[in-house]
């Protein structure tokens, strides 16, 4: 089409991918907690020793699997990315 210019492709890095291990499929359908605030969150399971997987927008649905009283815990998000977080950023529903 004349005038339209395509922007350009690019392909992500490998460590912009979520890691199979870390989704769960099918995703779940009813939640425990919603994100009070954006936060990030970690594929990496323990203490996050890199930057960030993603981004909780404030809002997002989130199941709370796994909170052992300390800063992070483990939940699943309506995408099934299985991740941590903090969990002082989540609001019970």
């Amino acid at each position: 089409m004349e005038g339209m210019k395509r922007p350009e492709a690019i392909v992500l890095p490998d460590s912009s991918l979520i890691p199979s291990d870390c989704l769960i499929s099918p995703p779940p359908n009813q939640f425990t907690h919603e994100v009070a605030r954006s936060q990030p969150f970690y594929a990496s399971r323990g203490t996050p020793s890199g930057p960030p997987t993603g981004q909780f927008e404030a809002g997002a649905r989130v199941v709370l699997l796994y909170h052992d009283g300390g800063e992070l815990c483990r939940v699943v998000d309506a995408a099934g990315h299985y991740v941590d977080t903090r969990f002082d950023g989540l609001r019970k529903m």
